[in-house]
């Protein structure tokens, strides 16, 4: 690999384990990923703030095996008091760094809570917690699927950003042109902030096709078609899988991507594969 590409930050996501055999696989997992030297590792949070305590205790060993941990916090099913509540125990265990998301209403409910959009849960806690929080914001390079006009969304984009984000993670995508056509949009609107590309290892790509057709990101046709040719042959996939995967964050890092953020599905294989690639 030639020495002229600059390293850039790296960080990975996880969800909360259920069980505790899940919790000790995980300790394994952030130990086999420290190697690359993260930035951060963050931990998402069940619609409605179902995960909370999981969350919470994810976190915390993170931040005790000595890595900086970022928790979701999503605002959907919140009141002020609740999130009041939250920040406070994070602020107790260090944690200064954030993923603010409006998140989604569990089934069954109907109950937004206090707040409509990130944008309000982010201007709430710059208001409340003042500047030591770095907030991390969502990005949909390919549009919030629930969003049928793109220019609105870039809107929402903004706003949110301008509540007082200090950088955004994007949901996972497989075409650059869509990361790089987006960020200059925003670029248009005033937002100078990093945006850094959100990528999904193909661990399983049934399951990832599947998660594609329902958030509306485009996998490519040649992409689909090879993978579905390879049929039961995993050792095939796995490696093609790392090659696109690869040959995707050499094209947004060359470009300019100011990080990569790794939704690892509490796996640490692919994503250390590709973090050799890279180099």
């Amino acid at each position: 690999m030639s020495t002229e590409h600059k390293p850039v930050p790296i960080s990975f996501e996880f969800f909360p384990p259920n069980t505790p055999v899940g919790s000790d696989k995980l300790k394994t997992v952030v130990q086999d990923l420290s190697a690359v030297k993260p930035e951060f590792f963050s931990v998402t949070y069940g619609a409605g703030g179902a995960t909370r305590e999981k969350t919470l205790a994810t976190v915390k060993d993170i931040a005790a095996m000595g890595h900086e941990a970022a928790p979701h916090l999503s605002c959907v099913g919140s009141t002020r008091e609740s999130i009041r509540e939250i920040l406070g125990t994070y602020r107790a265990q260090g944690i200064r760094r954030l993923v603010a998301l409006r998140g989604d209403l569990p089934s069954g409910t109907a109950v937004a809570g206090e707040f409509r959009y990130a944008a309000d849960l982010i201007a709430f806690i710059r208001q409340e917690q003042g500047a030591d929080w770095h907030i991390e914001a969502a990005a949909y390079p390919e549009y919030h699927p629930q969003q049928r006009y793109a220019k609105k969304d870039l809107e929402h984009f903004a706003a949110k950003m301008k509540a007082g984000a200090d950088s955004a993670i994007t949901q996972f995508f497989f075409n650059p042109d869509a990361y790089f056509h987006f960020v200059d949009e925003v670029r248009k609107l005033g937002v100078t902030a990093p945006i850094v590309p959100g990528i999904m290892p193909i661990h399983n790509y049934a399951k990832i096709a599947q998660f594609a057709a329902r958030d509306g990101i485009e996998i490519p046709r040649w992409v689909a078609l090879k993978m579905e040719g390879y049929l039961d042959d995993a050792a095939s996939v796995r490696a093609f899988g790392i090659e696109v995967v690869a040959r995707l964050c050499r094209r947004l890092i060359d470009g300019g991507a100011p990080g990569i953020h790794f939704y690892t599905l509490n796996q640490s294989a692919l994503s250390l594969d590709i973090c050799k690639q890279l180099g």
